[in-house]
């Protein structure tokens, strides 16, 4: 790579002139690499899944996001394998994963791979956006030093900014397409060339941030802020439970309140990319300013004990009919974090099976979105092999299960992990019914 520190290449008054790389085809950057496509630039993928790859070049859809599906055949992802190509390109989107180890610690080697990658290969005057999702001063503390210490300065030979992703799978409405975004940057003209880049692409609204640090804090007090309000109800719900008093109907009549007011469930526990994670990234990077988010760490103790406290929730129903957990033959109804979606990712349901097969439990488990993590073939055979039944994905599909067919199958117990059921329904019907909560 040669260093040069000529001044860098004006923005393309062109859409389409610009290349654009996108580095991690995930949920985040294969939806993201679409639609750059399909607005008229030229885009390059970048992955270590040589499987992915191999989709994404057949024309696959490999995200299950439906609205894609007219977008495919009019768009193409040029797939890069060898580095050196990235050379190419005016535009990198770092889109890669940044999960927490086994102690909650977030694990940003992802990030700095990704980081390296295009700091060796790239050309002057590249505009790097980092949209993988990171805690305040990782931009600053960690991919910056990487590009200055391949030997280009920020500002003048590389312009580099954050704009945290936002994606809601399965969202019928809210897509990449569509949802606002915040876009922060280390300089004027790296923000100018952020903003002027997503206004390119997207319908939505992009809000420049005065700081790159601010860019990240958005997006980490966004799932905080509902991984909070989440929590709240679910410590309610254990509460309520033990008062007699069903928390979802009192959260519908809170809801009537026009102002100041929003509503968030209980559930068997949160899942998916965001929510579980993202608090710790704030957590463990307050800790290095001394500060401890006692807040942020009860409010995910709460959310984390959910499906210990779904499977107590069964067993009292169970003894109603002088059973244990162990021996009972017990069918399972999602495994999905999400409704419709086929996501495992950091997925309660996993846990409440952990759970109840350390009890003993013979699961017999039916996820019509991941047919690899079921040992049912249909709902019809979960039914006719189980003794009690606890739904633990709101799929629409389990939602159409009538009590008369639990019934007829002599399945007394139902536990609604979701509270998506008709609780005055079963209990009409004489099952033994209970939700989260109810």
């Amino acid at each position: 790579m040669q260093k040069q520190k000529a001044c860098p290449p004006q923005v393309a008054k062109q859409v389409g002139r610009e290349k654009v790389c996108v580095l991690g085809l995930g949920y985040v950057g294969f939806p993201l690499a679409i639609q750059c496509a399909a607005k008229g630039y030229a885009v390059f993928g970048y992955d270590k899944d040589e499987k992915k790859l191999a989709c994404i070049e057949k024309g696959e859809n490999i995200v299950d996001e439906k609205y894609l599906e007219a977008l495919l055949p009019k768009t193409k992802i040029n797939i890069i394998r060898d580095e050196k190509e990235m050379g190419q390109c005016d535009i990198f989107i770092i889109a890669v994963p940044t999960p927490v180890d086994e102690k909650y610690y977030p694990d940003l080697g992802f990030v700095e791979a990704a980081s390296r990658t295009v700091a060796e290969n790239m050309k002057s005057g590249a505009l790097v956006v980092v949209e993988s999702t990171i805690n305040p001063g990782v931009c600053e503390e960690v991919v910056r030093p990487i590009f200055e210490k391949a030997g280009w300065k920020v500002g003048e030979t590389v312009f580099i900014s954050h704009c945290p992703e936002r994606i809601n799978p399965g969202d019928p409405k809210w897509n990449v397409t569509n949802i606002p975004r915040v876009v922060g940057s280390f300089d004027e003209e790296g923000l100018e060339k952020s903003v002027k880049f997503y206004e390119s692409i997207l319908d939505g609204q992009v809000m420049p941030m005065k700081t790159i640090r601010e860019a990240e804090a958005a997006k980490i007090i966004e799932n905080s802020f509902r991984d909070v309000n989440i929590a709240f109800v679910n410590e309610l719900a254990k509460s309520f439970d033990l008062m007699g008093i069903d928390i979802v109907n009192v959260i519908k009549g809170a809801s009537t309140k026009p102002f100041a007011f929003m509503p968030h469930w209980p559930s068997r526990g949160v899942g998916g990319h965001c929510i579980p994670v993202d608090p710790y990234y704030l957590i463990e990077k307050a800790k290095e300013n001394d500060f401890d988010h006692k807040f942020l760490r009860s409010a995910r103790a709460i959310n984390n004990s959910m499906p210990a406290y779904t499977v107590e929730v069964l067993q009292e129903m169970l003894n109603q009919i002088e059973k244990s957990i162990k021996g009972t033959h017990i069918g399972v109804l999602g495994v999905s974090y999400k409704a419709n979606v086929g996501d495992l990712r950091e997925s309660p349901a996993l846990k409440v099976i952990e759970i109840l097969e350390k009890h003993g439990a013979k699961l017999h488990i039916f996820d019509p979105y991941l047919p690899e993590h079921s040992n049912m073939k249909n709902i019809e055979e979960m039914l006719e092999k189980s003794e009690s039944v606890v739904l633990l994905t709101d799929h629409s599909d389990f939602l159409k299960i009538k009590p008369e067919q639990y019934k007829e199958k002599n399945i007394q117990v139902i536990l609604d992990g979701m509270n998506c059921l008709d609780k005055e329904a079963f209990l009409k019907a004489g099952l033994i019914f209970k939700g989260i909560g109810r």
